[in-house]
């Protein structure tokens, strides 16, 4: 018997970048590759009882705001989500992601008014994580490790493409061994050396651009700044550069005031804030990035600029009241200890940049005694869901 299908009007969009819409009983269905406006034949494949997904079995009316998309390997590769969607229409989806996540979960009355980005939305991305199968190379298929072949990557920058292809063409005959994971390779390197015969068939290698392409150490210069980037570092460098600029106008950091960056990484947001600062501290519980943001810090002379390795909730240091907490957290967010560590400190203000705004918003609302001052969003990733925030909070009056 087959599946019944449903006629529907998509309304707006998922977290994750789904079309929705609502069913006659109720339930909130999530649909992939849909567009706000459409109007569709869909048929549910996962059905729960507040929810359901579906697929589209038809377009009967095409929104005004669906495109025909520009890569052949959409949308089986999972590595964008808003290729059907005109820009435009990805900026407001975007948006009202976070002003809901504010609202909803945050209970904020904070609000933003647009999200930045700049005028590049392809051959951004300066490190692609690639798969192997045993039998072809690319990325995986959207919810699985199947492994979707590609020749090349609306997302990455050119000298990355081009490396994948030298790769590709290298080791297609030994496609079967192993890849390395976590190796940068360099265009001069041998690529053949990073076989290894005795893992068995799958793997993965990342590969990486610096400043000046893959033939250079890896380094990215921001606003004068310059950093190594063996560990983590943002993919877009243009739109990293707003949203540190963001993140230093919310700090507004003076010569006799003090900072504390946790979750520092290789210490890039630490040192770009940090250099307004009379003092700055980095915390970090990676130890080869705490290694790495040293380094940083020596590279750009900034001896007031120091780091730690600790875990971001049970750290010590003489600096026991700073002016300003800057935190960047993964996706989680902000743990209870961490929050609680942070209202201990008591800064006169909280710089929070966060890559989830339902954690963002869940981490303002418990941040007791702060409230958002200025928020703002980035698009550090163009033609995917995800949405970068940075916030300031204040201490309540």
């Amino acid at each position: 018997m087959p599946l019944q299908t449903h006629t529907v009007t998509v309304t707006g969009y998922g977290s994750g970048g789904d079309g929705i819409t609502r069913l006659d009983d109720g339930r909130v269905v999530f649909i992939r590759n849909a567009a706000r406006g459409d109007v569709l034949e869909v048929r549910l494949i996962k059905e729960q009882a507040r929810s359901a997904h579906a697929d589209i079995v038809r377009i009967i009316e095409p929104s005004l705001h669906r495109i025909e998309p520009d890569c052949r390997h959409y949308p089986q590769c999972g590595g964008c989500d808003f290729r059907h969607l005109t820009y435009d229409e990805e900026l407001y989806a975007k948006l009202n992601r976070v002003n809901d996540a504010l609202e909803r979960i945050g209970g904020s009355s904070a609000r933003v008014g647009e999200v930045l980005h700049t005028d590049r939305i392809g051959g951004y991305r300066n490190k692609a994580v690639f798969h192997a199968d045993g039998d072809s190379m690319g990325f995986y298929k959207a919810g699985s490790h199947e492994v979707i072949p590609i020749d090349r990557c609306l997302l990455l920058k050119d000298d990355l493409n081009d490396a994948f292809e030298s790769l590709r063409q290298d080791l297609h005959p030994n496609l079967r061994q192993n890849l390395r994971p976590n190796h940068c390779p360099n265009l001069s390197q041998n690529l053949s050396q990073n076989l290894n015969p005795n893992l068995n068939a799958g793997g993965e290698i990342t590969l990486r651009s610096g400043r000046n392409g893959l033939d250079d150490p890896l380094e990215e210069e921001l606003d004068g700044l310059v950093f190594g980037i063996s560990g983590f570092f943002q993919v877009n460098t243009d739109a990293a550069l707003i949203l540190y600029n963001k993140a230093r106008e919310y700090a507004a950091l003076s010569k006799d005031e003090t900072l504390i960056d946790l979750y520092c990484g290789v210490g890039s947001l630490t040192l770009f804030l940090g250099r307004d600062a009379r003092y700055a501290l980095g915390v970090e519980i990676a130890p080869e990035a705490v290694k790495a943001a040293r380094e940083n810090a020596r590279w750009n002379g900034m001896k007031h600029v120091e780091f730690i390795c600790a875990d971001a909730s049970a750290w010590e240091s003489d600096l026991t009241r700073p002016d300003c907490i800057v935190v960047d957290p993964p996706r989680k967010g902000l743990s209870p200890q961490t929050k609680r560590k942070i209202i201990e400190l008591s800064p006169g203000r909280i710089v929070y940049v966060s890559c989830d705004p339902a954690t963002l918003a869940r981490d303002i609302r418990e941040l007791d005694g702060y409230e958002v001052a200025e928020i703002c969003a980035v698009d550090m990733f163009p033609r995917t869901a995800n949405v970068e925030t940075c916030c300031l909070l204040k201490k309540r009056t």
